[in-house]
């Protein structure tokens, strides 16, 4: 059984504790390794390690740190298809789709950063002669990265690459559900030559390790991705710390599908909002609302499309979905189906746990489930369910959508589906979303803001906006 291990400056080692817990390959439901059952100790080492390795790291040349992450990006690459395997295996998820997103996304994480950096601007303020004022932008020091299951690899890079860009050292906490990518990432970054304690990984449970990250008085800038509950959580505690927050929480996003719409993309694009890697993507389209004069024909085929998807193996090619990441959270979307329906949902698709057979009967699969019915204000298209569960229904007017949209407590994404190019442009003003597509989904630039309104999150990341928040900026005036 292989034992997954901590990278605390520089070094694979074993948690100070000497205790493991499970790690179980969704797909069968088997454990396969054991991930590190770290604590306050394991990350006290950790940000030692970082703060020692901060004043070389935040004063070497941006060229040479650049070069010095492209190492990594080079290696990343090499093992591209052994990371491939690894995500699917250790969250569940079709190889794929692993294959065409996750981990290219990661290498394009850490190379788009560490370019970036090197085109990171100040700006200067012209007192009209009588002063001129210009802005440093300074690392601050350890950056806490907290990244979520579902896409592992994916997230974690697209915290710690900007953190390290921009010279910070990191102290990392990946999902423990899906620890395996990190601990790849880590024998990846000693392969590369990455310089000891610039980026430390403490395998564990969020109650310890998270917990005891945030909490640390040397960890100044924290970094979470993750449900809202726990952002609260961090915030509330680090809040008082005076430590600098980037929250990016849940969302309960809507699809609206307006009557001018181009049906067939439509259904399409809104199949895959709705179901990409099981549904568990904080950007899903969970919300399905369609103009009732097309709302029949749409329904009709959005449930004939949903219905060809394949649950399967995720080694196969065939499989659109793969298995949910854990036993807890599979019981937790079907007990969820089971609330929908107490509440006069009416279950058009799915709405039950799939049976494989051989090596993979334990495995965690959940069907394409549609739900039709169901009140705005019930629970079901009220709270996350973070699983590949869609509910629809009709609305006739503008202004009805606009205000169904956003009857949650969330606010990160929205899609728009419409010929009418002032119509587009009105709705999505009008939503309160950090990102609204229009005739798309998940089309992504990483050079734009990202980030949620409400209790989808705090912050934007993305771009220059990512270098900003992991520096601390002073201004300078220069009295002429």
């Amino acid at each position: 059984m292989e034992k997954i291990l901590n990278y605390i400056n520089g070094e694979l080692t074993a948690p100070k504790s000497g205790d493991y817990f499970d790690n179980y390959n969704p797909s069968d439901g088997q454990v396969y390794s054991l991930v590190p059952d770290s604590d306050a100790a394991d990350i006290d080492l950790a940000v030692k390690a970082a703060q020692d390795a901060f004043p070389a790291w935040s004063s070497m040349p941006k060229e040479k740190r650049c070069d010095l992450i492209l190492k990594v990006v080079e290696k990343l690459e090499a093992s591209s298809e052994m990371l491939v395997a690894a995500e699917s295996k250790d969250n569940g998820k079709p190889e794929w789709l692993a294959r065409m997103v996750d981990i290219p996304r990661a290498s394009a994480n850490l190379k788009f950063f560490a370019t970036a950096s090197l085109h990171f601007a100040s700006e200067t303020h012209d007192m009209d002669g009588m002063a001129l004022n210009y802005t440093l932008r300074k690392p601050i020091g350890v950056a806490g990265c907290i990244s979520p299951w579902n896409l592992p690899l994916y997230l974690l890079t697209w915290k710690i690459a900007p953190a390290l860009a921009a010279g910070n050292t990191v102290v990392a906490k990946p999902s423990e559900i899906t620890p395996m990518t990190a601990f790849l990432l880590s024998k990846i970054c000693i392969e590369a030559g990455l310089p000891k304690g610039v980026l430390n990984i403490v395998h564990g449970y969020g109650n310890k390790v998270g917990d005891a990250l945030i909490r640390h008085p040397d960890t100044p800038v924290i970094s979470f991705t993750g449900g809202t509950v726990t952002g609260a959580h961090i915030a509330k505690t680090a809040g008082p710390m005076f430590k600098k927050l980037s929250l990016e929480l849940g969302g309960k996003n809507p699809n609206i599908v307006f009557a001018d719409a181009d049906l067939d993309k439509a259904v399409a694009t809104s199949v895959k909002a709705s179901f990409t890697n099981q549904g568990q993507i904080c950007l899903c389209g969970s919300r399905l609302y369609v103009q009732q004069e097309i709302y029949e024909a749409f329904k009709t085929a959005f449930i004939a499309k949903s219905a060809e998807l394949v649950v399967g193996d995720p080694k196969e090619e065939g499989s659109n979905l793969g298995a949910v990441v854990s036993k807890e959270h599979m019981e937790k979307i079907l007990a969820k189906i089971e609330e929908a329906k107490a509440e006069g949902g009416k279950v058009l698709l799915g709405g039950k746990r799939i049976l494989l057979e051989g090596d993979l009967k334990d495995g965690y699969y959940i069907g394409p489930t549609i739900l039709e019915g169901l009140k705005a204000d019930c629970i079901t298209n009220q709270e996350e369910i973070f699983g590949p569960v869609v509910t629809i229904s009709p609305f006739e007017t503008e202004e009805e959508v606009i205000a169904l949209a956003n009857s949650t407590k969330y606010g990160l994404s929205a899609s728009i589906f419409t010929e009418n190019l002032s119509k587009a442009h009105r709705v999505a003003a009008a939503i309160d979303s950090g990102i609204v597509w229009i005739n798309t989904w998940l089309l992504r630039d990483l050079r734009t803001p990202f980030g949620g309104m409400k209790n989808s999150g705090v912050g934007r990341e993305g771009g220059f906006k990512s270098l900003q928040f992991f520096t601390e900026e002073k201004n300078v005036c220069l009295k002429i």
